[in-house]
């Protein structure tokens, strides 16, 4: 990932709203959540919503598909993946023991593939 793409990936989600959508787009796994599911879980307005989806989009974080009347957004797993990658790409100059809990936690992560 070059940096500039990084930042933009950090930016989208530097917002409590959007972080929050995201979240919940994460934990909802890959068959997503519909708009209006999201708007209530978060306590969001719609046109507050939409914006922010519409960020998270722009930084290819999320991902839409229409179902019916539906717009169903899902965490954009492999963006995610390669944000995560740049920022512990270098970590710790090899000391293990450092970086141990990182990997601790992609471990327990790894259900999600």
């Amino acid at each position: 990932m070059e940096p500039q793409s990084a930042v933009g990936a950090l930016s989208a989600l530097a917002h409590p709203g959007r972080l929050e959508v995201f979240r919940l787009l994460v934990r909802a796994g890959p068959e997503g959540m519909a708009a209006g599911d999201i708007a209530r879980a978060t306590g969001s307005l719609a046109n507050t919503l939409s914006t922010n989806l519409n960020v998270l989009a722009g930084a290819g974080l999320v991902s839409s598909r229409r179902e019916g009347r539906s717009i169903i957004y899902a965490a954009g797993y492999d963006r995610m993946r390669e944000l995560l990658a740049f920022l512990i790409e270098d970590c710790c100059a090899g000391n293990g023991e450092i970086c141990a809990p990182l990997a601790a936690i992609a471990e327990r992560a790894a259900c999600c593939d």
